[in-house]
């Protein structure tokens, strides 16, 4: 049976520098189809820039209509003032995206270096030579910003492809021993029942 292809959308989320790409996937197959930055006047007002995250994502799903959107979350610093800056832009990111009823999903750093490099102390170098080795790219990376959204989209069609661990009751054969109600317990341990 032929597998459907995806659309997944990734941001690296930023106040300055918005990282976004576009990948289509179909099977273990990775296609890119966009990758760039939306570069944000750190001059203009937070709430005009954080209107601009949302025409630049809603513009992305109205052209491209992914299936999920990756996104990754937001690096702990010791600065206050940027972690709540950003905590703004990803949740811009994430509502619109769940305005038009699509799929989010985050990840750590940590997580989507792990998942596209085995490491998850990689640099972004590293990261950059392995997406090109995925998807043999023929690019040249103007900002790591974009790259990092790129990773984050491969990193959630990696993990969206494992196969989920069935529960073991759901799976498993009743044990004869076992007891499914009271009644059976009581007939299996008649020596427990306190009579009054």
């Amino acid at each position: 049976m032929k597998r459907k292809s995806k659309i997944i959308l990734g941001i690296d989320p930023g106040t300055v520098i918005m990282g976004f790409s576009i990948i289509e996937t179909n099977g273990s197959k990775i296609n890119m189809l966009e990758m760039d930055v939306v570069k944000l006047n750190g001059k203009k007002d937070m709430f005009v820039r954080l209107g601009m995250i949302n025409e630049t994502i809603q513009s992305l799903i109205d052209k491209y209509h992914p299936d999920a959107m990756a996104i990754e979350a937001p690096f702990f610093g010791k600065n206050v003032q940027s972690m709540l800056k950003l905590g703004r832009a990803q949740g811009v990111a994430i509502a619109v995206a769940m305005s038009n009823k699509i799929a989010v999903a985050e990840y750590s750093p940590k997580k989507v270096k792990q998942s596209i490099t085995g490491n998850g102390n990689a640099t972004k170098e590293q990261i950059w030579k392995m997406l090109n080795n995925i998807m043999q790219l023929k690019h040249t990376i103007r900002y790591f910003d974009a790259s990092d959204a790129l990773a984050v989209a491969v990193c959630h069609q990696f993990n969206d492809q494992t196969i989920p661990i069935p529960k073991a009751s759901s799976k498993r054969k009743p044990n004869k021993k076992a007891s499914s109600s009271w009644s059976n317990f009581i007939q299996q341990h008649p020596e427990r029942v306190v009579k009054k």
